[in-house]
Order: C-alpha cells, then structure tokens, then sequence
C-alpha cells in the first residue's frame, strides 16, 4: 500500500536517483501527520471554544498538583514557547475567567498563574474528548505499534536533544 509521500519519494528519485532521499520518508510523514492529526485536534477543541494554546496551558496547571498554580515561567517551559506567546494566551484565559494572575507572596515581582473553578471544570470537560481524538487517531495501530513509536520517537527527540524539564 502507498501513500502520499511514497509518491514524493518515486518522482525524486526518478529526477535524482544520485541522492538518498529515504529521509524524506520519515520527515515527510511525520509533518503530514502533524497536520492531520492538529486538524482533529482543533475540532476537538472548537468543541469547547478552545484553541491548542489555551488547552496546553490549561492542561499543564490541572496536571500540576493542586492549588494547579504555576509562574508564567514555569508554563513557558512546560509549553516551549517565548514569553510574549504565554502572556498572550493568559491575557485571553483570564479575561474569560478561566485563568487568575496573583502576585507572589514570597517575591514581589512574580505572578502566579492558578487555574479558576471555570478553568477547572472546563479542561475537566476537554480533557477526556481530547484523549478521545488522540485514541481515535492511533485507532490503526496496535498497542504494541503504538509503544514501539512511541519508544522510536522518544529515542529521535532525546537524539535531537529534548529533554524533559520542569513544569
């Protein structure tokens, strides 16, 4: 059976078959099923008048142990990105009362983020349609192919120099 970037990987080599162009193979489908599976994704959360961004910072202060309350710091690391996308994404969770913003107790600059009864019950909600989605997307894979993937992709991002870091 052949898909879409088999196609990619015959033209190639039929114009270069000078060059190794197996890498494509991976590459190629890993961004192919980047898109596909962030569309069932964002269906996913459009359900819940979420977008990805305000679920993962969501999702990273419930899977925090209670009070779920992080530094802006803390969730930019969680969600790898800069500091200007999270103040972004809490500015529009706090305005709609998912999210609050506190000053510290300890250190008078810093903030602390802490998920709302709102916030809460809304990821609450998200959360099992979410694994849902994710479940239905691997739905053709075997356990046992979903854990060798799992354990071949884990083995690519600690190659690449991803580690884990903390929340």
């Amino acid at each position: 059976m052949a898909d879409h970037v088999d196609l990619i990987l015959e033209q190639w080599h039929a114009q270069r078959p000078d060059l190794d162009v197996s890498p494509m193979g991976v590459i190629g489908r890993l961004s192919r099923l980047s898109q596909l599976i962030n569309a069932e994704l964002r269906r996913t959360f459009a359900t819940h008048e979420l977008d990805s961004a305000s679920f993962d910072v969501l999702a990273t202060l419930r899977r925090n142990d209670p009070p779920h309350r992080l530094t802006p710091a803390e969730l930019m690391r969680s969600s790898m990105v800069t500091s200007g996308a999270i103040t972004q994404r809490l500015d529009r969770l706090e305005a709609r009362g998912l999210v609050t913003r506190t000053p510290s107790e300890s250190d008078g600059r810093g903030v602390y983020v802490t998920l709302t009864d709102e916030g809460y019950a809304l990821i609450e909600r998200a959360l099992p349609d979410h694994v849902a989605t994710e479940e239905r997307v691997l739905s053709g894979l075997t356990r046992e192919r979903r854990d060798a993937l799992a354990a071949t992709l884990r083995d690519l991002l600690e190659s690449l120099g991803d580690t884990p870091g903390p929340t």
